[in-house]
């Protein structure tokens, strides 16, 4: 594989993705991350350079990948002054794997126009297990002819993806996506926790659950967690809590009331205030079950 990759954020997700990649026989040449550590042992791994500048992640590679925490991050990233990914980026292609505003992207679409480069946003619907294995499921927006593209490198970190449509399209449908699995995990925390209040044989529960229309995926990947109080951190609290807030940000432009989503992100939110934010999002049920967690006074 002749094109050099660079990755902007090697947490959980990214890393995964840049290990999976050198799998596949790209050459990874530069990581970046906002913790140097992090960044480093990364690249002591994959033989790649721990870049101190944002710029010197561009200058090293053909394909960067970025895959930050919030807008916030984002727009700092692709800053138009000081140290940025844009600098110096002609004929670069920048894939966007946040899960961020939609209208960051269509930001970052029109800068990197601007810089003669590419972007194209490739947001997740899986974890930390797909991204190694190279299973993800990509929702894709931006310009197709750059979806085509970066396909074939796509398609060695997927097992399934989708162009959606124009940059802020895929945003748009991964809100949607995290918006309802948050429901869902909040709804299933409430119903086990009722059913184990009431004495119900939990594992009888979720069998019954899993044959009915309670069955949800939320169900497969998080109900046996949420019984036994396994909340290790594939997809976490504060990570819902801000993916929550991202689609009603959307449905309150649009004039939507969205009365259980904002039920959800209330219950994610306060995790965060408590010092749950860290745990999985399968920790909600700590807040449901009788006798688990002691609300914090306020």
């Amino acid at each position: 594989m002749s094109e050099r990759i660079g990755f902007v954020g090697v947490g959980r997700m990214g890393a995964n993705m840049a290990r999976r990649l050198k799998d596949c026989g790209y050459s990874v040449a530069a990581v970046y991350d906002a913790r140097k550590e992090t960044a480093e042992a990364v690249a002591q791994e994959l033989g790649a350079e721990a870049c101190a500048s944002l710029a010197r992640v561009t200058e090293l590679s053909d394909v960067i990948l970025t895959v930050v925490t919030d807008d916030n991050a984002m727009r700092k990233i692709f800053a138009l002054k000081g140290d940025s990914l844009l600098a110096k980026a002609n004929g670069k292609v920048f894939i966007n794997c946040a899960t961020v505003s939609p209208q960051v992207h269509v930001e970052v679409e029109r800068m990197a126009k601007k810089a003669k480069a590419e972007s194209l946003e490739a947001c997740m619907a899986s974890s930390i297990t797909q991204a190694r294995e190279g299973s993800l499921y990509l929702m894709c927006g931006g310009s197709e002819q750059t979806f085509n593209r970066v396909k074939p490198l796509l398609e060695k970190l997927s097992s399934s993806m989708r162009y959606v449509g124009k940059a802020g399209q895929a945003a748009n449908v991964k809100a949607l996506v995290n918006m309802v699995m948050n429901i869902n995990t909040a709804g299933l925390a409430e119903g086990l926790a009722l059913g184990s209040a009431l004495r119900v044989d939990l594992n009888v529960l979720r069998e019954v659950f899993s044959q009915t229309g309670a069955n949800s995926r939320v169900l497969q990947t998080d109900g046996e967690d949420m019984q036994n109080r396994e909340h290790s951190c594939f997809f976490s609290a504060s990570h819902a809590a801000k993916d929550s807030g991202i689609a009603l940000s959307l449905a309150k432009e649009k004039g939507l009331e969205l009365p259980l989503a904002a039920a959800t992100k209330k219950q994610y939110d306060r995790m965060v205030k408590e010092g749950l934010g860290e745990l999985d999002k399968s920790g909600i049920a700590e807040l449901t079950f009788k006798g688990r967690h002691k609300r914090k006074a306020l």
